[in-house]
């Protein structure tokens, strides 16, 4: 039986972040083992800007919508991606026609939220664990997530890797930036949530370079003169910049995993963060990276690690074991909704 996923997300193309990433990258390795995929996502629907996040677009789509998706489809399994529009109207369809489905958690939205609105995050996690409560596994990026999850309530729920593109990220030639040295890399959407004052705020030798763009790029470079922003890059160009750097410097501390580690490590760049989920799980026991409360210290004992125990510490992630993980995870319960009648109350 060849196997259907249909994945149900708010996250998608043309948006730059781990969420599409993870997605993107998921839906090649189960199209290279032979599996269909169809992807819905605000692409498919009408949409509106999200408030306070205009670049975000917000799809107009009602759980019938969805409904007549899975009922056309036929997916052998559902995967509902994300806690927006499209993943709540995904919820929604399948509980109706008693569809099994999994879910995946890639955002601290209760600390990314309360970073731009008084919400209580105690509040804000209790719509999380209602929202994915009934989901038959809670895909999660790291242990320390999965940890923090289960204190919290959550339960059914599943570590999930990330990976990197080792055909692009990885030891290549640095471009000649002409900065002085020590240069200090960070790679990040300018935003409230990931932190960047802290790290352009520090006291540091050498340059600050920022690669990245979002709706904080105008104020960051008015306010921070002296440090350098290249605005975004991808792809050889992005593995460059890595390449260029003497430290990658994480100072975010609502991302659950942060890609942007391991394409730093494949590139064989040493990393300083805060002791956060993401960090603290990529670097682990390695000597790939330093962690600490204090982030300029953490920046400056990663100037004397090696670039090579950087890069063999990427080894550990590959996109083919996130996609191992997902069918593992999907094949518990997708013979019981190959096996439903796609039926929908009203």
């Amino acid at each position: 039986m060849q196997h259907r996923f249909l994945i149900a997300t708010d996250a998608w193309h043309p948006q730059v972040n781990g969420v599409v990433r993870t997605l993107s990258s998921l839906a090649d390795q189960l199209r290279e083992r032979g599996c269909e995929v169809k992807i819905v996502s605000p692409q498919d629907f009408r949409t509106v800007p999200c408030p306070t996040y205009p670049e975000i677009r917000l799809a107009l789509v009602s759980s019938d919508h969805l409904a007549d998706a899975i009922r056309d489809y036929r997916p052998t399994a559902i995967h509902i991606a994300t806690e927006g529009p499209i993943g709540f109207a995904a919820r929604r369809a399948a509980l109706r026609a008693g569809l099994p489905f999994t879910t995946s958690l890639h955002t601290r939205f209760p600390e990314y939220l309360r970073k731009r609105a008084p919400v209580p995050e105690a509040l804000t996690y209790s719509i999380l664990r209602w929202f994915h409560a009934p989901a038959a596994a809670c895909l999660v990026p790291t242990e320390s997530m999965r940890r923090q999850l289960a204190v919290r309530g959550f339960t059914n729920l599943v570590n999930w890797t990330r990976g990197v593109d080792r055909s692009v990220f990885r030891p290549c030639e640095p471009i000649a930036l002409n900065l002085p040295r020590p240069i200090f890399l960070t790679v990040s959407r300018l935003a409230p949530e990931k932190n960047i004052e802290a790290f352009l705020d520090l006291d540091l030798p050498g340059s600050k370079l920022v690669v990245g763009d979002g709706p904080m790029m105008r104020d960051l470079v008015k306010r921070y003169p002296d440090a350098h922003f290249a605005g975004a890059q991808f792809g050889g160009t992005l593995a460059r910049y890595y390449a260029s750097a003497d430290v990658f410097v994480f100072p975010s501390k609502t991302d659950t995993f942060g890609i942007v580690l391991i394409e730093a490590l494949a590139c064989g760049l040493p990393i300083a963060a805060f002791p956060e989920p993401g960090p603290l799980d990529v670097v682990g026991a390695s000597r790939a990276g330093a962690i600490s409360s204090d982030l300029r210290e953490a920046c400056l004992a990663a100037l004397t690690l090696s670039r090579a125990d950087a890069l063999e510490r990427s080894m550990a992630y590959s996109w083919e074991a996130c996609a191992d993980i997902f069918l593992e995870a999907s094949a518990a319960f997708g013979s019981r909704q190959a096996e439903a009648s796609y039926g929908f109350a009203a």
